[in-house]
């Protein structure tokens, strides 16, 4: 293990450098946080009490002592509390020990990635063999070989899992599993925030199925969840297992000096008011780190990001360090890539990690003392969870959010309050959207028939059942509905998105010797593998030769290019449903109903390596990609912008819908990648100029509910961003690029649309 550095004299050079100093937006010191315990529990197993003293532990955190006195009284829990707190000790305890005074008791865990459970398995292995209990703990996965997974189904006290598995492999074959549903005591919800959106809201009713089966079986599990810090645990929670849930938030653990930067780089055009490249910046700050043997991590929004960054850093500091010390680490990495860094994180080898959001969550992979971040997050919530990678203990540790151009970036550079004053975000799933309900319920009737009367979960389902029996997809006797169709029902239903399938990458480079190295998701892949697209990957550029759609195979070989790819998407909207909407006085009208988009890549462009310039562009020829969704909408009158150019008109509607697409997400509570803002010259349903907003999944999960509610708010937010932002003619920061005409326009229709919805009182504005 490599020696840390004390950050001090770094910080210091950070507050004196006149290059550095200037760009610092905000600078908050969090003070280091003393442990508060609680004594061993009177009836913990004296194996267990032992190992943990072996291991230095001679007490519990406050919030692992409440978290096993709730489970051992039989009730529901939700654990919330910061990263690197000991929240795996929540369950581990109370489970050890029931298992402990009843071998034949089960338990199930449940991680949101392959990772994580492998992670958690490690450490219980260890507890387990420490204590010397005869217990069994397996993980149940893709990856478990046909052997063991007869094994684990017998006689495994407690299988670990991921929601995808339970759904396709364990539920649908419950039958193999008699013992264990019969002794269910426990299921373990593991990173509870991770369940929003479309894979909450399927996850909710793969537990729907989960209880049916244990109910089934003479079984009634309790439920032990633990979530990073968001609005609604608890809430999040009994939507979740529909059950009451008890929150424990008492955090005990120690935590050391925290210092939270906020770098807005220098502006290199006034006029214009741009900003020096985030990404350049972000590489430059994340070189200083390194160069001063400075364990570090850097968060990029995207995968062409993180690799961009690891070229840069690796072409950077490699005459020191050598290539192999910053290494990459996104989803679409193989599973024993991503085992090797993680490993050589905690060891110390890798100095360095440039990563996607694939690290928030909470893998081992020790004590960094640096994060970077390249823009904003997208969320409170994943903030706090990226910073809570540096400094994962006691020690002092460092965090740079460099600031984007965005809207979005820049106002949290002018209102650092925004993060330390407001709580997280709100979770929001809809286990009921029509969509992802239909799908688990033949799921559910596969597994077992409903009888007449049934409710799955809270939801009645009487005329769905009637529906999928005039489809022959179920069949009525005897007062049960039966499942008769011949095919499998839980493969054809993906729990993470729309895309039922994933594109596997082929490198191709070496003839005769083709080998995989990735994969990603289909719609990803209509901007990121078209053909002649450069695909990255741990800093080897690979040229996309052929994307073969229908197989989804994407076939790459590797190249050197001093550039890299970014492809454009055109998107239309047509309104279904009208399911509610609101005229104002000045003609504008706002909507909310049922949409469907149809998003077609169109045009990819070459951007050189270093200075980002467009070296060259080219067309895609992919098919169209349809979702059925909702979305809100405002209506602007054409009498609103007369006299004004055609062109400022359309130029109006693109900057505002810009500056909304920023400001939304905001207030809305949701990440920016959720929530898509397009905007129309000609809406089909009204022939006027209209702005969209509108989810990204299929049916919906609220957001665009949300914002038709708080249009108010948010066109009041849009309105002070181009008010405050100080370029003449537009910028990055406002309405997307310098155009007088733009900006102007953005912000007439922003006032008169936000007078409107005030004079109606439609909205409360905060």
């Amino acid at each position: 293990m490599r020696t840390k550095l004390k950050l001090a004299p770094l910080l210091a050079e950070f507050r004196s450098d006149d290059r550095i100093r200037p760009n610092i937006a905000h600078w908050k010191t969090i003070p280091p946080r003393q442990a508060r315990l609680a004594p061993f529990p009177a009836d913990l197993d004296a194996r267990i009490r032992q190992t943990l003293v072996d291991r230095g532990i001679t007490s519990l955190y406050t919030h692992q002592a409440a978290s096993y006195n709730h489970v051992r009284a039989g009730r529901n829990i939700v654990a919330v509390t910061p990263t690197a707190s000991g929240k795996s000790m929540c369950y581990h305890l109370p489970i050890l020990q029931s298992l402990s005074e009843d071998s034949q008791m089960r338990a199930l865990y449940l991680f949101p990635t392959k990772a994580l459970a492998q992670d958690q398995r490690a450490e219980l292995h260890e507890l387990v063999r420490q204590a010397g209990l005869p217990l069994k703990s397996e993980t149940y996965d893709g990856d478990t070989p046909a052997n063991i997974r007869q094994l684990v189904r017998q006689a495994g006290n407690i299988v670990i899992t991921n929601p995808d598995m339970l759904h396709a492999a364990i539920l649908p074959h419950h039958t193999k599993w008699v013992s264990f549903f019969e002794h269910l005591q426990y299921v373990v919800v593991d990173e509870l925030h991770t369940y929003r959106g479309v894979f909450g809201s399927h996850v909710a009713n793969v537990i729907r199925r989960l209880k049916r089966i244990c109910s089934f079986y003479g079984s009634d599990p309790q439920f032990i969840c633990t979530s990073a810090t968001i609005a609604n645990p608890r809430e999040l929670a009994q939507t979740l297992v529909e059950a009451p849930v008890e929150p424990i938030d008492d955090n005990g653990a120690p935590a050391g000096t925290k210092h939270f930067v906020f770098y807005n780089p220098p502006i290199v055009n006034a006029e214009l008011n741009i900003r020096r490249s985030a990404t350049l910046t972000a590489r430059d700050i994340a070189s200083l780190f390194l160069e001063n043997g400075v364990q570090t991590i850097l968060f990029a929004r995207s995968r062409v990001r993180v690799e961009v960054l690891l070229t840069y850093l690796q072409e950077l500091i490699k005459r020191r360090l050598g290539p192999r010390t910053i290494r990459g680490y996104r989803g679409g990495y193989l599973p024993s890539e991503r085992r090797e860094i993680e490993q050589g994180l905690r060891r110390g080898d890798i100095m360095g990690v440039v990563s996607t959001n694939a690290l928030e969550l909470g893998v081992d992979i020790g004590q960094l003392q640096a994060c970077v971040m390249t823009g904003y997050p997208g969320s409170i919530a994943s903030t706090w969870q990226q910073a809570g990678r540096a400094g994962r203990r006691q020690d002092e540790s460092v965090v740079v959010l460099v600031g984007t151009s965005t809207p979005l970036d820049q106002y949290l550079m002018q209102h650092p309050e925004y993060l330390f004053a407001r709580s997280p975000e709100t979770a929001r799933i809809n286990p009921d959207n029509l969509i992802i309900l239909v799908d688990h319920l033949k799921c559910a009737a596969y597994e077992l028939p409903f009888a007449d009367g049934d409710r799955f979960g809270s939801a009645e389902i009487g005329e769905i059942l009637e529906f999928l029996a005039e489809e022959q997809i179920l069949h009525r006797a005897r007062g049960k509905w039966f499942w008769m169709n011949e095919s499998f029902p839980a493969h054809g239903v993906s729990l993470r998105s729309a895309a039922q399938e994933n594109v596997v990458i082929v490198d191709i480079s070496t003839q005769g010797a083709e080998r995989v190295i990735g994969e990603m998701d289909r719609f990803s892949s209509l901007t990121l593998l078209h053909e002649e697209a450069i695909y990255l990957h741990q800093g080897v550029q690979f040229q996309v030769e052929k994307l073969d759609y229908a197989e989804k195979k994407a076939f790459v070989r590797e190249v050197k290019a001093d550039y890299y790819t970014d492809a454009n998407l055109a998107v239309q909207l047509q309104v279904l449903i009208e399911n509610a909407a609101r005229a104002m006085r000045g003609g504008i009208a706002c909507g909310y109903g049922e949409v469907a988009v149809h998003a077609m890549a169109t045009m990819f462009k070459k951007i050189k390596f270093g200075t980002h310039e467009n070296v060259g562009s080219g067309p895609i020829h992919l098919p169209e990609e349809e979702l059925h969704t909702d979305a809100a909408w405002i209506d602007f009158p054409e009498v609103l912008l007369t006299g004004s150019e055609e062109t400022d008109i359309e130029r109006g509607l693109a900057g505002l819908a810009v500056v909304l697409r920023h400001v939304a997400p905001l207030f809305v509570m949701c990440d920016p990648s959720d929530l898509h803002v397009v905007a129309q010259r000609k809406a089909i349903h009204s022939g006027r100029p209209t702005i969209f907003l509108y989810d990204r999944y299929p049916g919906g999960v609220g957001l665009a509910e949300q914002a038709f509610r708080d249009m108010g708010l948010l066109l009041e937010k849009a309105l002070q961003v181009i008010r405050s932002c100080p370029c003449e003619a537009g910028c990055p920061s406002c309405v997307g690029h310098a155009d007088h005409g733009a900006k102007e326009a953005a912000r007439t229709l922003a006032q008169f649309a936000f007078q409107d919805v005030l004079q109606e009182g439609a909205n409360h504005v905060h």
